[in-house]
């Protein structure tokens, strides 16, 4: 048996000794076959020359350098291709997905599950807003999206190697890996943990890398947008007729009104719905867009020991 490990890494100079230094002993005292793949995903800092030196000392270090910053997802999609592990653990360098917990999600791994969900039960280290959204962002998506996405589970994952090939044989761009682990189905359960605060340097996931994973995860999991717009013309039509209705009443009843004065708001009111569902339409002719062009979620700069 073999496990791999597949680290995204962007501007952790300051990190990835420590992570290294943390997971070597736990995947020693597992006593199976090991590899650790660190995606760069374009750092700015010292994080490739550390990555080098990592790799120069044990060959089972494996070093993926992207020619510029693709984002997250795409680190961790490019980790799951070069793997060769009969299992596979995604997870952050910064700490906060704790590698003691490796041995537990492998022995869930050995009992037949597929996916082995890392369950936040408390995040320390972000901040009433940052937990405020988020929280209402997954009740959203589990309301409307057709796939369940567990609560409190993020990138921190054991995956088997079919649940991998599936995931990587998926032929769209903009993959939402959250969603897709969860919709490729299979046995999954659950390993919690209190998610601790990074050992060093600060989160490079800025609001709008949050937003557009936020987007990424509704668009790729949901078609209630879509339907949004037929409801809502139906309730609109419906109260319309009850307008009308009130307005005969009014009239044979000999109430003096100027039917006018409602016009203005009607109209803009209207005018604003089409925007709106507009809007919601081009987020969609987007994501076909993107995957028409047809681009790779990717480009390699060079690699080490791989």
């Amino acid at each position: 048996m073999k496990i791999s490990l597949v680290v995204p890494c962007y501007n952790e100079e300051l990190t990835v000794e420590t992570f290294y230094n943390e997971a070597l002993p736990v995947l020693k005292n597992m006593a199976i076959d090991y590899e650790m793949i660190f995606v760069n995903d374009g750092s700015l800092d010292g994080t490739r020359e550390k990555l080098y030196k990592l790799a120069k000392t044990d060959v089972r270090v494996k070093v993926v350098n992207f020619s510029k910053n693709f984002g997250q997802q795409a680190a961790i999609l490019c980790g799951f291709r070069h793997s060769d592990g009969d299992c596979v653990a995604e997870l952050d360098c910064d700490g906060q997905d704790p590698v003691s917990l490796l041995p537990v999600m492998y022995e869930k791994f050995l009992e037949g599950y597929d996916v082995v969900h890392g369950r936040r039960l408390k995040r320390r280290s972000e901040s009433v807003f940052k937990r405020a959204t988020a929280s209402l962002y997954y009740k959203f998506l589990h309301s409307v999206s057709t796939t369940k996405i567990p609560k409190d589970t993020g990138d921190f994952k054991l995956l088997s190697r079919r649940v991998v090939d599936a995931v990587c044989s998926m032929p769209e761009h903009d993959k939402y890996l959250r969603g897709l682990e969860s919709w490729v189905g299979f046995k999954q359960t659950f390993v919690d943990f209190e998610r601790k605060s990074r050992v060093a340097g600060k989160t490079h996931y800025s609001f709008k890398k949050m937003s557009n994973l936020a987007k990424a995860g509704i668009l790729s999991n949901s078609n209630w947008p879509l339907s949004l717009s037929l409801k809502i013309g139906l309730i609109g039509g419906f109260l319309s007729i009850l307008g009308f209705v009130a307005l005969i009443i009014l009239a044979a009843t000999g109430v003096n009104f100027d039917a006018a004065f409602w016009l203005i708001p009607t109209v803009t009111l209207l005018a604003s719905c089409g925007y709106v569902f507009n809007g919601i339409s081009n987020l969609y002719l987007a994501n076909v867009y993107n995957e028409v062009k047809d681009r790779p979620e990717y480009i390699i700069d060079d690699t080490v020991n791989l």
